[in-house]
């Protein structure tokens, strides 16, 4: 094990993956002579060359559709976007292309292609550049959307992305690419679909995913301050959903709740929520709590920002309620 960056271990995942199979290829705005926007393709033009690290206009719908193109071709591209709020621009390529092509040739053509980027909020970018989209697309049938919230599992998850053999959106974070954490030495890879219990405990079970994974852990040691033992679990993956974890978790803690960046209608909490009260009603000792960002667009001023997302003291104070202790 070695502690590196969050933008390193996206490098050494891309270039492993590049070394060991010819097809697979990266393409985005400033990802090759700039070395990415955020630094996570480092290196990569020296060693592969400008035919396999592209870089391309700022045009997100034209090269996306050139990616799902080559991928229907048998290559396997990395798509980078500077953002995902860029990548609206890409919705059609992404939605109508990419997720329905297998389904709409009877089996042809399979999609092997990644989509990556960073997601949600980053400080003050204001409300075109701060939106969370795992719950847009994991409304599609025909994609994978993967969310990791530290640098093992982002080479982990990004290896086994860009391996399979259907799309996978890759969510990640400005705020984490520096972001440092232990990462194994050699070759592994994280399955897709299944989520993790950093924290096991037994008052009330925390669901979360991202960067905001940051907030649970603090949260959770503020609780412990207290005597409340928090279990975490970190989905990893948006779709498919690990929902066998999370109702294995609830039905040991018999308490409930969901902490996302996204905009509280039609989120992923609100899922979560009515598949655990489908096979967990009975074991629910309080009612299953949500904390989201606030239902308005992004604010630039730090202050509308601070309160416009979930804090450690949210939590805390949720999961006491939960637990009926005073405050």
């Amino acid at each position: 094990m070695r502690e590196i960056q969050f933008r390193e271990a996206v490098a050494e995942a891309m270039s492993e993956e590049m070394r060991r199979d010819e097809n697979v290829f990266l393409m985005g705005e400033e990802v090759a002579e700039y070395n990415g926007a955020y630094k996570a393709s480092k290196g990569m033009l020296d060693e592969f060359g400008p035919d396999r690290v592209i870089d391309t206009p700022i045009a997100e719908l034209g090269f996306t559709g050139i990616g799902v193109g080559a991928a229907m071709n048998g290559l396997r591209p990395i798509v980078e976007f500077m953002t995902w709020n860029f990548a609206i621009l890409s919705a059609d390529q992404i939605i109508n292309c990419a997720a329905k092509i297998l389904q709409m040739s009877g089996g042809q053509f399979n999609i092997p292609i990644v989509f990556r980027g960073p997601n949600a909020q980053a400080g003050q970018l204001a409300a075109t550049h701060s939106q969370s989209f795992e719950n847009m697309y994991a409304h599609i049938p025909g994609l994978k959307v993967v969310t990791p919230s530290n640098p093992r599992d982002m080479k982990g998850l990004l290896k086994s992305a860009i391996r399979d053999n259907d799309p996978v959106l890759v969510m990640e974070s400005e705020k984490m690419y520096g972001d440092k954490g232990m990462v194994p030495e050699g070759e592994y890879l994280i399955p897709i679909g299944v989520a993790d219990v950093p924290r096991e405990g037994t008052d009330v079970t925390i669901v979360s995913f991202g960067k905001i994974m940051k907030t649970v852990h603090a949260a959770a040691e503020e609780l412990a301050k207290d005597g409340i033992s928090a279990e975490i679990l970190d989905l990893r993956t948006i779709r498919p959903l690990d929902i066998d974890t999370i109702v294995k978790s609830v039905k040991k803690t018999n308490r409930l709740i969901i902490v996302e960046e996204s905009f509280p209608v039609a989120s992923i909490s609100t899922e979560i929520s009515y598949r655990v009260q489908r096979h967990a009603f009975d074991h629910l000792d309080a009612p299953i709590r949500r904390l989201t960002q606030s239902d308005t667009p992004f604010a630039f001023a730090p202050t509308l920002i601070e309160e416009a997302l979930p804090n450690v003291g949210d939590v805390v104070r949720t999961a006491k309620e939960l637990l009926y202790v005073e405050q």
